[in-house]
């Protein structure tokens, strides 16, 4: 079983002050939720990762070619 990754603190940090122009004391106050929230506002709702299906079906229409692209 994998660990799960580390809190990305540097760029939630990055976005908190330089984006959201927040001070220390707003930026710490905040929970997780409330800065993805924030996050979310400013860069609209993440996106689903594809699913096994979707990349089959992708798969299927764009083969990979069996011939060199440079040679």
């Amino acid at each position: 079983m994998t660990s799960p990754a580390p809190f990305p603190w540097a760029e939630a940090m990055q976005f908190g002050f330089g984006v959201l122009r927040l001070s220390s004391d707003a930026f710490w106050r905040m929970t997780p939720r409330e800065l993805a929230c924030a996050i979310a506002a400013v860069r609209g709702p993440a996106s689903m990762p594809m699913d096994r299906g979707a990349l089959d079906e992708l798969m299927k229409q764009f083969p990979d070619s069996r011939e060199p692209l440079h040679e």
